[in-house]
């Protein structure tokens, strides 16, 4: 069904600023920080809750007022991006059954992120840069699911990604927090290739990256079958769906809200949303969705292999929740589009309490064994009694090692994408005469020790 232009000037007015209102926060608190304007702390955190309320209130009004509409649905025209000869690049947003859900749950997850950081990120030096991002993550995720186009959805999804890489990397004054976020951002740059590609073969074959044209059906099984792979690459990056599932962990360097809005709620969960809305260019090809569901099953028994051998907290948090969304493609390359998206929203909520709760939950922990005498009984028989002792001890090898698939990351990813980089960069300051021969660094750290 076909979606309805929003024709209703409030309804329209409500819908963008519901999308709108991160962006104009991050704007409006750049630019105060360029100016060299301090704010208190209290003043950024209720700005902060006050736009996601906005946000929250916006999306309420939209959903009441798209509710009459058929289909439900409803696409708010914001005029031409560009255009180049036939292909076009319109600004839409598109809200319907699937993006509401998801808008909504990122306007209250956020507010309630910002509310909770008030008091956990009191006095840290940070606090102001942790806000500002915090909106730039805001805005790439409304962007990205309002998109009515793939074009749009690509632009949130670099937003987040990069508020993601430098959250991860908040404490840049250790080199395990810098370290983890230069190793994630090859990931993401390494699995994007494959957004990006799908996304220009979509507009190869149908002059346009609508959702609208997706969902046409107008693709042959060969270019579904391209174009669908491509996608799945960029989502499995996203979603840390195996191989690239090693790099949810490090990326509990950062704060703890950012771990929680982040890795428990609406980045990992972005890719499943990508392939929410392919899920019709899908199933026009059996490989492809053969593919998402494999990849699914896959990470969803590594995960939970790999989080028994957690020694932390957060990590098992992680590979919990990679366990989660492997098990969310499967249902997604299985057809139960609906149970995904219930699955998405559960999810996101139940984990983003689980990062908030982890701190006092070890605390009180640490209570409870001192008062046991330290030693507290085991909660009872786990499954791992029930297998032979030959099975327990390779699994256990195998979740140590979390399966190779690190190793594999580093070689098949990590490496080549900074061997690239460090090409790119030198060929580029030649160009600008800064010297016939330009060695970086092979040790960044210290060269500027030394400076």
């Amino acid at each position: 069904m076909h979606p309805v232009p929003m024709h209703d000037v409030t309804l329209a007015g409500f819908a963008a600023t519901a999308v709108a209102a991160p962006g104009v926060s991050f704007a409006l608190l750049g630019l105060l920080w360029l100016l060299g304007l301090k704010l208190s702390e209290k003043f950024v955190a209720r700005l902060t809750c006050f736009t996601y309320v906005v946000s929250a209130i916006g999306l309420l009004y939209v959903a009441k007022g798209l509710y009459d509409l058929p289909g439900h649905d409803g696409v708010l025209q914001l005029g031409d991006w560009f255009k180049v000869g036939e292909y076009s690049f319109d600004l839409a947003l598109h809200f319907d059954s699937i993006s509401l859900p998801l808008l909504g749950m990122t306007a209250i997850l956020t507010g309630l992120i910002a509310a909770f950081s008030e008091t956990y990120m009191h006095r840290e030096p940070g606090y102001y840069r942790f806000f500002l991002l915090l909106h730039s993550f805001g805005f790439g995720a409304m962007t990205a699911f309002s998109a009515g186009h793939l074009d749009l959805l690509v632009v949130g999804w670099e937003l987040v990604g990069l508020s993601s890489v430098l959250l991860i990397a908040f404490f840049y004054q250790r080199s395990g927090p810098a370290a983890c976020g230069v190793r994630v951002f090859g990931i993401y740059r390494a699995a994007d290739i494959g957004l990006l590609a799908g996304v220009f073969l979509i507009h190869h074959y149908r002059h346009s990256a609508s959702l609208l044209s997706i969902g046409q059906h107008a693709l042959t099984a060969d270019q579904a079958t391209a174009a669908g792979l491509l996608l799945l690459l960029g989502a499995m990056g996203k979603a840390a769906q195996a191989p690239f599932s090693g790099w949810l962990p490090r990326a509990m360097e950062g704060p703890t809200p950012s771990s929680a809005i982040f890795y428990g709620a609406i980045s990992v969960h972005m890719g499943a949303y990508l392939l929410l809305r392919a899920r019709p260019l899908l199933d026009d090809s059996f490989l492809a969705l053969g593919a998402v569901t494999f990849i699914g099953v896959f990470t969803a028994i590594h995960g939970v292999i790999a989080g028994r051998a957690a020694s932390d907290t957060k990590t098992s948090l992680a590979y919990a929740a990679v366990t989660q969304l492997g098990l969310i493609f499967a249902e997604i390359g299985l057809g139960w589009t609906n149970l995904a998206l219930l699955h998405i929203v559960g999810h996101s909520m139940i984990r983003t309490l689980q990062f908030l709760r982890a701190p006092s939950m070890l605390h009180e922990h640490h209570h409870m064994r001192a008062a046991a005498g330290g030693q507290v009984d085991l909660a009872g028989t786990s499954i791992e009694s029930l297998m032979p002792v030959w099975l327990r001890q390779h699994l256990y090898w195998y979740a140590l090692d979390r399966g190779h698939l690190d190793r594999f990351l580093q070689a098949a990813f990590v490496r080549p994408i900074f061997a690239v980089s460090r090409a790119l960069l030198s060929f580029d300051a030649r160009l600008l005469h800064q010297g016939p021969h330009i060695a970086l660094p092979a040790n960044p750290k210290a060269e500027e020790a030394d400076a």
